[in-house]
């Protein structure tokens, strides 16, 4: 399930893409100053001014920019056990007996090619055109395994 809030970017990741192109500028105005001079005294007021904290923003900028995904997954990891906590605290019934099955149709279906069968109503086939109805043969031999999440009965094939 997504929410509808909007998917806002860490400030982390805004400084370090910011680090980045400052320093990709820096880089470039160095290389420019460097090579418009013939010697090397007066080389190196560009290098120490411009090319040398431009390399050093870049690298600020990609530790930036890894510390800022990291704490968005982070982020999101919290979000996502939120969500659980919350669905397990509204599927806790006051009286502790166990929650009620997720499909009760007394057909059952299996979609080809597939290992197991289902109720009609299971979530698994429930919406697709080709599942087709449990071929008593398969049972039988025991082709097909009950599905895990409707827990069909084997007397209702």
């Amino acid at each position: 399930m997504r929410t509808a809030k909007l998917r806002t970017v860490h400030p982390v990741l805004w400084a370090g893409w910011a680090a980045l192109a400052a320093g990709a500028v820096l880089c470039v105005i160095g290389w420019y100053g460097v090579s418009g001079e013939r010697f090397a005294e007066r080389q190196l007021p560009y290098l120490a001014s411009c090319t040398v904290p431009g390399a050093a923003l870049i690298v600020a900028g990609a530790v930036l920019l890894s510390h800022g995904r990291d704490a968005r997954a982070a982020a999101r990891v919290e979000e996502l056990y939120g969500l659980l906590v919350a669905a397990e605290a509204d599927g806790d019934d006051a009286s502790g007996s166990a929650a009620a099955p997720v499909a009760v149709s007394g057909r059952t279906l299996m979609v080809p090619g597939g290992t197991l069968w289902h109720r009609a109503d299971c979530p698994l086939v429930a919406g697709k055109e080709q599942a087709l109805p449990v071929d008593d043969r398969l049972l039988a031999e025991g082709a097909l395994a009950p599905c895990p999440i409707c827990e069909p009965d084997t007397a209702e094939g």
